[in-house]
């Protein structure tokens, strides 16, 4: 049965989720505001290939318990106390915890941690690795012993930068990233987010982020969606600063959750989408844009490619005139005579049910009509 809508705040906008996994929990909270999902999973999470090999490490563990514990992922560390418990090593495993020191890398890795019934000391604030493994490092870890639950790409350095400082390391990777199961889903993606076919796209782990991105350079789309990311008509958002990095690396505009949980980015996203897009004043309320259509008065009204295209060159230049070529040469088919712009404007205002909203200016082109011209 379909759970009722919570609101339609995010009617005509289209979301790409770039996650593998709960995107069923994720596309129907967004739904639920009238969204539309487009899943483009960036990577897949494929379960460790030797799973002897993470319960003779476990068992290492138990029969030479650890000083600290570092807890990278909440999938990961989960996995772990999963696989303990089938091993039949749950009871063991968790007494031993118990007297460790316990780090966790960020708040699903704390989650995860506080869920197994085992206390965290201590969370970086910024929920990377490298600030955990300085503070772990000041603090001293000579002659300690530190087992590292990794996350799915198993490289944060961590295992060197302990046995560097004298610790003794016991690595634990419970899966890896593998390749996206459609890599072209993903590049459909990136070109739609860097044309503005779509409204946001939503991250939460750090690899993700970085293979949607290295697509998105590949196939030519990332200049367009730093664009439409810096002036607010596409919104990046990542769960947690991790996640955002590999964004802020190629200098693309992020949103990032406040509490480093779905539950708050989805929250961000909603109220982003919803109330956080630019918009201006006119004659006939506030106006914005979305993927699909535009809101005014807090109206949604849908439209097609070709008016949509038309009203977001208008709206780009805040009431000033635009003139006939700029707006030719908006079409989607790059048509180049009058007469298809003087429909395309036709049937924009008919679509807005507002003729007065879109302003002839005689030999010069066209404008939208602002609140302070009424």
């Amino acid at each position: 049965m379909t759970a009722p809508p919570l609101s339609m705040a995010l009617e005509g906008c289209r979301i790409v989720l770039t996650a593998d996994r709960r995107t069923a929990e994720i596309t129907a909270a967004f739904e639920r505001h009238g969204a539309v999902v487009l899943r483009a999973p960036s990577l897949t999470i494929v379960p460790h290939a030797d799973d002897e090999a993470l319960i003779a490490r476990t068992r290492e563990l138990i029969d030479n318990p650890p000083d600290v514990v570092v807890a990278t992922t909440g999938i990961g560390f989960r996995a772990w106390i999963e696989a303990a418990d089938e091993a039949g090593l749950a009871g063991d495993l968790d007494r031993v915890l118990a007297r460790a020191r316990i780090v966790a890398r960020g708040a699903k890795a704390r989650g995860a941690v506080q869920q197994a019934g085992l206390p965290v000391a201590w969370v970086p604030e910024s929920e990377t690795a490298a600030e955990l493994g300085e503070r772990l490092v000041g603090e001293g870890v000579a002659g300690c012993r530190v087992a590292v639950q990794h996350h799915g790409s198993g490289a944060d350095g961590l295992d060197e930068l302990f046995a560097a400082h004298g610790a003794s390391v016991v690595s634990l990777t419970m899966y890896r990233w593998g390749p996206p199961a459609d890599p072209e889903a993903v590049r459909a993606s990136t070109l739609a987010a860097g044309a503005g076919s779509v409204d946001a796209v939503v991250f939460t782990s750090a690899p993700g982020a970085y293979e949607w991105v290295t697509a998105a350079r590949e196939c030519g789309a990332l200049e367009g969606i730093r664009r439409r990311a810096a002036s607010g008509q596409l919104l990046l958002a990542a769960v947690g600063p991790a996640t955002a990095a590999p964004l802020g690396d190629h200098a693309l505009s992020v949103f990032i959750a406040e509490r480093g949980r779905l539950g708050s980015l989805i929250r961000g996203v909603v109220a982003q989408l919803g109330a956080g897009r630019p918009r201006i004043a006119t004659s006939a309320g506030e106006l914005s844009l979305r993927s699909t259509g535009v809101v005014i008065g807090g109206r949604y009204t849908p439209l097609s490619p070709t008016g949509l295209a038309v009203l977001r060159v208008l709206f780009e230049a805040r009431g000033a005139v635009v003139s006939r070529r700029a707006l030719l040469d908006a079409l989607p088919a790059h048509t180049v005579n009058d007469h298809a712009l003087e429909m395309a404007i036709a049937r924009l205002r008919e679509a807005l049910g507002l003729p007065r909203l879109v302003r002839t200016v005689v030999k010069r082109g066209y404008r939208l009509d602002l609140e302070e011209d009424a």
